[in-house]
């Protein structure tokens, strides 16, 4: 659409305008009334997206920037290219196995067009031949006239091979649907304008499968910043990374955060200073496990780390 075209309710003004006008005359000359124009309903303008790009600081730019550019090629499409088969020939243009459309469960809605943005691209893990990178978008689809808002968050694996960096699997998110009723601590942390939390998130709090540990830890650490959280429940591998031990996340039991007071955890203009002092809050909220890019002493025995995967997040888990 050309950015200088009218807005939808000019678009039906001036229609109207010029169907009264050429019905005025067509009956120059006759007693005949003029027809009446009803404009149709202008279908909704979709959001403006920008394309997903890593910024300084990353360990593996090329891992997610492979992962994010399949999600977008799948999740985003304008009119009369939505579908599967419309999917494939967008991955296959990526040099991706077209198959993996068949994974991408909620990333391909029913719709005329879509949009996505991508929110964060975080590690779910990072070795030295395979990664996890857990992609988080917010997305709209149009159907008709209806605008749609939704987002999920995806946990694409990854492989290094000789040319670079291949998808091998798509894990989207599944939150489960809303509970009947949530804990108080719940309701507050979805309602705190200073948290910000991206879709998959917040239908995990709204699922009631996360524990209010989690969420109290939110609210306490919202009273002194500004926290924009990655992932809490959904969307997260089950287990640690490159381990059979379970993680606390599929669990309710931890949430991690990639921006604080606006700043991105992983860019090295970041304070280090504003992480460290953020990662203890976190421990003294009750977490037993902070993970995070910046190595802490102190604590008890374990309760904080850093390592690649938690370059660019901090992580904060919970024994219940």
């Amino acid at each position: 659409m050309s950015r200088h075209a009218p807005p939808p309710g000019r678009r039906a003004v001036l229609a109207a305008l010029a169907g009264a006008a050429l019905g005025a005359a067509g009956c120059s000359g006759t007693t005949a009334p003029a027809a009446r124009v009803t404009p149709s309903p202008a279908a909704p303008e979709l959001p403006h997206t920008t394309p997903w790009r890593p910024g300084p600081g990353e360990v593996e730019p090329a891992a997610k920037r492979r992962a994010v550019r399949l999600v977008e090629a799948i999740g985003a499409w304008p009119t009369g290219h939505g579908g599967p088969a419309a999917a494939r020939s967008r991955v296959s243009a990526l040099g991706l196995p077209p198959a993996l459309v068949g994974q991408a469960g909620p990333l391909l809605p029913p719709a005329d067009q879509a949009a996505l943005q991508v929110v964060f691209a975080q590690y779910g893990g990072i070795l030295s031949r395979s990664a996890s990178v857990l992609v988080v978008c917010r997305q709209w689809a149009r159907r008709g006239a209806a605008l749609t808002p939704g987002g999920t968050t995806v946990d694409v694996r990854l492989s290094r091979g000789p040319h670079g960096w291949t998808v091998d699997a798509l894990r989207p998110a599944h939150p489960g649907p809303p509970a009947r009723s949530l804990p108080p601590d719940t309701r507050a942390a979805l309602s705190d304008d200073r948290i910000t939390l991206p879709p998959a998130a917040v239908a995990d709090l709204l699922s009631g499968r996360v524990h209010t540990s989690v969420t109290r830890a939110m609210r306490a650490l919202a009273r002194t910043y500004r926290i924009g959280v990655s992932v809490v429940r959904s969307g997260h591998p089950l287990d640690v990374f490159g381990t059979d031990r379970p993680s606390d996340h599929p669990r309710g039991r931890a949430f991690d955060v990639w921006r604080v007071d606006g700043h991105p955890v992983v860019d090295p203009a970041t304070s280090r200073t504003l992480i460290e002092r953020f990662m203890r809050d976190a421990a003294a909220a009750g977490s037993y496990n902070v993970g995070g890019p910046v190595p802490l002493s102190g604590g008890a025995a374990g309760q904080f780390f850093s390592d690649a995967t938690h370059h660019d997040h901090v992580h904060i888990g919970f024994r219940a």
